[in-house]
């Protein structure tokens, strides 16, 4: 099983929040032995949606590839003005090349969803990644994790806190069971 982690920030240091974030679920996942593929859009180098170019960018024909071929999908992105942030949302445009395919966009893919927020509402992003996913096809797992990001770090900022430890457990645990690849279709 590969899991696809999409961090759909700009942000590209190491010890910022959404690596951070990745890094936790790729530990609890590995541990569960599955493997885990990092997108992170930061390092893509993905164009401005646009139909109108002569041929599909190489980096955009990558990235469909990346995104279809994982089993599951977590994707991560910080609130940005009631949403997802633009790039990611830019990003995720560019499955309208597989739209033609026998199993166009991210057909009955499973995606779990995490989002933070300076406040508490992080649920706003939630909403709009379901929205996104659903209509690409795919099935939202019916647990996320909406962060209050004041709350997401303990010890001085230097880890994850217990109770969004376990929630990113919980989630792991939930997308790599192996009976969510019978999901029904």
């Amino acid at each position: 099983m590969n899991i696809l982690i999409f961090n759909g920030s700009l942000e590209s240091q190491s010890n910022t929040t959404p690596t951070r974030i990745a890094r936790s679920f790729t530990e609890h996942l590995e541990q569960r032995g599955v493997s885990v593929t990092t997108f992170h859009l930061s390092e893509a180098g993905i164009p401005l949606f646009d139909f109108s170019f002569q041929e599909t960018p190489p980096a955009v024909i990558d990235m469909v590839s990346t995104f279809r071929n994982a089993d599951m999908h977590i994707w991560l992105t910080p609130l940005y003005h009631g949403s997802m942030t633009g790039a990611m949302k830019n990003c995720l445009d560019w499955l309208e090349i597989s739209a033609r395919e026998e199993v166009p966009y991210l057909t009955n893919k499973i995606i779990g969803l995490v989002c933070w927020a300076d406040g508490a509402q992080a649920m706003q992003g939630i909403n709009a990644m379901d929205a996104v996913a659903k209509a690409l096809r795919a099935w939202v797992l019916p647990y996320s994790i909406p962060i209050v990001r004041g709350n997401l770090f303990a010890n001085n900022d230097q880890e994850i806190s217990s109770d969004y430890l376990e929630k990113i457990q919980l989630m792991s645990a939930l997308l790599s069971d192996r009976q969510l690849s019978n999901f029904p279709i």
